[in-house]
């Protein structure tokens, strides 16, 4: 028995499952059965795509001469048979109220409400088909007549391509690029596009985007460790506006010019794409990306994007020296980066760390008595750095020399 049977009555079952004598068949395409009307246009749904062109026939002469007040009623029933919801809705004389019933029926197939959408020249039943959004994401079938009818209307339009360029081009895309990038060999990429957010997503990212920054994606899934994104920081990772990102990127651009760093217009160019990408994608390529995306990104303003960073496994002493140094990080990479018992034996990078006005005051303190006389000497007149900072700095440099 077909499992897409709706009735209870054996007739009726025996009829769509094909195993009904011939005279009943016979009689039921006529409409001559005592059926509930339910059961009778299940059982005319069926017969109307029977072998039998006789029978086939009558089914469908039957199903012409029913009432449309009956079959308004069966078009509203969330527990009708979804043959028959999805005859109405391919039933071009239907009419609307038929229509807008069945649109409206979440039983209603999916296949049937695109054939609706192909063929109707109601805009309005169009604007009502892409309300439901799960539908559609179901059945992008859906999408594609609605975009293709004639009959669509700027808003029905509009919102059919929100959901194709959301749910499907995103996606397309960075799987696209996901299985080109293995092809070339480039797996550490390849795992980026797989998940990432960005590709599609607004419009303001683009394939050629990231195809740019696939080039600085070098390490791979396997090598990270990511359990020092702890849950109480997804706050920190709500989502941005493309103005806010491009506030972001330009505020990056300004410190990298006061550091005197590279300002190329291809440095420009990268770090304003990648400044593009999400705060989620932004934090993987920090713990993914080569040296230069990390440059880039550790100088986020959002804190996890550049913890992520420091938490690259292909991070150098050398960078970490120099991060030390930077007056534009955040605070928070500062004191992680003194606690790190590696970085911590380094004495270039504790120096810059003590020296640092943005290292937060009990860190550098904390790291004075590593700190060599003649520099403390120095920090003790630096006027950069905090005065509690001086002041430890030059008791310190005292004690040592017995003053």
């Amino acid at each position: 028995m077909s499992t897409n049977i709706t009735s209870t009555n054996p007739i009726v079952q025996a009829i769509v499952a094909g195993t009904a004598p011939q005279p009943a068949r016979i009689a039921a395409a006529r409409g001559l059965l005592p059926l509930p009307q339910a059961d009778l246009l299940e059982a005319l749904v069926a017969l109307r795509a029977s072998d039998d062109a006789d029978i086939a026939r009558a089914a469908e002469a039957t199903l012409e001469a029913q009432e449309p007040k009956d079959l308004l009623g069966i078009a509203t029933d969330q527990d009708a048979s979804t043959a028959v919801l999805g005859y109405l809705a391919a039933r071009p004389n239907a009419g609307r109220q038929i229509h807008e019933a069945v649109i409206l029926n979440h039983s209603t197939p999916g296949e049937a409400i695109a054939l609706l959408a192909g063929a109707t020249t109601d805009g309005s039943l169009l604007e009502l088909i892409v309300i439901n959004q799960q539908r559609l994401i179901r059945n992008p079938a859906i999408i594609d007549a609605v975009i293709s009818n004639p009959a669509r209307t700027p808003e029905a339009e509009r919102r059919a391509r929100e959901v194709w360029r959301e749910f499907f081009e995103k996606e397309r895309g960075a799987q696209q690029i996901a299985e080109e990038l293995r092809a070339r060999g480039k797996a550490a990429a390849a795992e980026f596009f797989e998940t990432a957010e960005s590709v599609g997503a607004d419009g303001s990212f683009t394939i050629d985007d990231a195809w740019l920054i696939a080039e600085h994606i070098e390490v791979s899934d396997a090598d990270i460790d990511d359990a020092w994104l702890a849950l109480e920081r997804i706050e920190e990772l709500l989502a941005e506006t493309v103005e806010q990102r491009a506030a972001n990127a330009e505020r990056i651009i300004s410190n990298i010019r006061t550091e005197g760093g590279d300002v190329s217009p291809e440095r420009i160019s990268l770090l304003r794409r990648i400044m593009l990408m999400t705060i989620k994608d932004r934090i993987k390529l920090g713990m993914k990306g080569d040296r230069e995306a990390r440059s880039i990104l550790i100088r986020d303003a959002n804190k996890v994007v550049a913890q992520a960073v420091i938490n690259n496994p292909r991070i150098t002493d050398h960078e970490v020296e120099s991060i030390a140094a930077m007056r534009t990080v955040s605070d928070e990479v500062l004191r992680l980066i003194a606690l790190n018992r590696a970085w911590a034996r380094s004495y270039p990078i504790i120096h810059n760390l003590a020296r640092n006005p943005r290292t937060p005051i009990p860190t550098a303190i904390s790291i004075l008595p590593r700190i060599r006389t003649s520099d403390l000497k120095s920090i003790s007149q630096n006027r950069n750095v905090s005065e509690a900072v001086r002041r430890q700095s030059l008791r310190l440099a005292q004690t040592r020399s017995g003053n």
